[in-house]
């Protein structure tokens, strides 16, 4: 039993992080559904959640009122969401007619404050942006340019992260979004991406669907949009750009707070895991999403057994040291990295390491009930 199962966890980590993105590959080989592209210009409305963003509320503003779009076609609703300090006046400061603030008041978290918008917005495609995002001056354009194809109800673009101190959890998230990035690019090619970013994407407004406060919107409105029988495309040249975490603690509480989210999603999407609605998004749903954030159960059944099956020696012997080597590394790496020793392949460890643990705080927090839907901004 210590066999089977050492080694269904071990083939069920390679799987989700290598087998099932070789299946997606080979997939769009044999059977490719390209977006039909065209540079279309609809009416969008850009709505950016905020709650204390007076550092960044101005700077995001104008970003997106100076993008290269028609200006008359795009307006920005901020959503201030019961902000203390200074962002309600900056924002009131603008002097653009396109530019309107919404009040959310008492504080009631992104989702209510996206929802409250929809009822103002009246672009035909709904920008999502936070309130750090600074896009690209062709971004828009890029993004809209897959409404053309009939098919494509949601869009999401690429985010690249800022590092400029060069911290190392910057590094090793970067190196996870080029991961998640590359896998967009292959699933798009088979139907519809699993994941999305959330500061550059963009929805029909007429598929639009309200959700619940507790709901990841990131996560929610997407599988909605499949569930509606349209696709979620990945649009590779939309970019944006924002400031990577610079401490892990930030990125391992954010993280956290990001699976639990979508452990309650998954469970509030649940009819997309059977196969009656879409087959082959529910073997991507179970594949990209359940599977990789339940992986620290595989993980601890991986060393647990191995280290049962010391005694074996041999190929058992090399798999325990490589586990410890990777993760005794990961663990060291803040000692590493006070004495100035900086190894990539380390810090993807460290990286890894943190998105697991941070998975399986978040799951514990699940099975107890609990939800999040306030949170403070992100440090960058």
């Amino acid at each position: 039993m210590v066999l089977f199962l050492f080694w269904t966890a071990l083939l069920g980590i390679f799987y989700v992080y290598a087998g099932y993105p070789l299946a997606v590959f080979l997939l769009g080989r044999w059977k490719s559904k390209p977006v039909s592209k065209e540079d279309v210009t609809p009416s969008v409305t850009v709505l950016i959640a905020a709650f204390n963003e007076e550092a960044h509320i101005q700077a995001t503003v104008l970003n997106k009122l100076q993008l290269d779009y028609p200006q008359e076609k795009i307006d920005v609703i901020v959503i201030s969401d019961g902000s203390e300090d200074g962002t309600d006046a900056i924002v009131q400061g603008i002097e653009d007619p396109r530019v309107r603030l919404l009040r959310q008041e008492p504080r009631a978290g992104k989702t209510s404050a996206l929802n409250l918008a929809m009822n103002e917005a009246q672009g035909d495609i709904i920008v999502f942006s936070d309130a750090n995002s600074l896009y690209a001056g062709d971004a828009l354009r890029k993004i809209v340019r897959n409404f053309h194809d009939p098919a494509v109800g949601y869009v999401t673009g690429k985010m690249v992260y800022a590092n400029p101190d060069g911290s190392l959890i910057g590094d090793g998230c970067s190196s996870y979004m080029k991961y998640e990035n590359c896998l967009r690019h292959l699933e798009t090619k088979v139907g519809s991406v699993v994941g999305v970013d959330g500061g550059i994407d963009a929805v029909r407004r007429d598929i639009f669907r309200p959700m619940n406060p507790d709901q990841l919107p990131d996560f929610v409105q997407p599988l909605r949009v499949v569930e509606q029988g349209y696709r979620v495309v990945y649009e590779p040249e939309a970019l944006l750009w924002e400031s990577a975490l610079k401490e892990p603690e930030d990125e391992y509480r954010m993280r956290v707070r990001v699976s639990l989210r979508a452990f309650w999603a998954l469970w509030d999407m649940r009819q997309l895991l059977g196969t009656r609605i879409n087959p082959l998004f529910s073997w991507q749903l179970w594949s990209h999403k359940v599977l990789r954030y339940l992986c620290f159960l595989m993980m601890a059944i991986a060393l647990i057994g191995n280290l049962i099956l010391l005694p074996a020696g041999g190929l058992y012997s090399l798999l325990f040291l490589g586990q410890v080597v990777a993760y005794g590394g990961a663990l060291a790496m803040p000692w590493l990295e006070a004495k100035g020793v900086r190894w990539k392949l380390l810090n993807f460890a460290r990286y890894f390491l943190l998105l697991n643990l941070a998975s399986a705080h978040a799951f514990l927090k699940f099975l107890q009930g609990k939800k999040q839907v306030l949170w403070t901004p992100r440090k960058g």
